[in-house]
């Protein structure tokens, strides 16, 4: 029995050549302009119910933690991003429709194929962020006179040459008022 295979052309929204041939790699940051159609139920003039249907793209730009299946029919990347000082990961099939573009702002060379190593990393960095501005604040005594001390103290122990002067003009007004 001979069977004959033949190829079948896919029809798709998308240009998968020029998408496969971006070479998304982990390190790279890109920004990914997506479509979001989103649907609002309403009433209209007539006081019934519609559901309005409104479209609008977003750009969402953040470092490549990893890539999945290549640059087959499946293939997916993970994009990682600090919105208002929050992560937020995004994993992106490579060729969605729902996909506008996709732009490589850089390149970085990792020695990973998966940086998830940088959540912790990021993690760890706020800490001791946290850490540091907190031993800034912390005073060994509760009382006020020691603590006023000290900082008597301090300005008398600073060397000469951080003194800074006031503008002429500022003790002008002040000597004025």
């Amino acid at each position: 029995m001979v069977q004959s295979f033949h190829m079948q052309k896919v029809i798709s929204p998308v240009n998968v050549k020029d998408r496969a041939s971006l070479g998304i790699r982990p390190g790279d940051t890109v920004r990914v302009v997506q479509n979001i159609v989103e649907f609002k139920k309403g009433k209209g003039a007539d006081k019934k119910e519609k559901i309005l249907k409104t479209a609008r793209t977003q750009a969402f730009e953040g470092l490549v933690l990893a890539v999945k299946h290549g640059t087959e029919a499946g293939g997916t990347f993970t994009v990682r991003a600090t919105l208002s000082g929050i992560g937020v990961e995004k994993i992106f099939p490579l060729y969605s429709p729902a996909i506008d573009s996709i732009k490589i702002i850089r390149r970085s060379e990792v020695r990973r194929a998966k940086l998830y190593f940088i959540r912790e990393k990021v993690a760890r960095e706020v800490k001791r962020q946290l850490r540091n501005a907190r031993m800034m604040n912390v005073s060994t005594s509760n009382e006020p006179e020691e603590v006023e001390a000290v900082a008597e103290e301090a300005v008398i122990e600073a060397p000469v040459d951080a003194v800074v002067e006031a503008p002429a003009e500022a003790v002008e007004t002040e000597a004025a008022a």
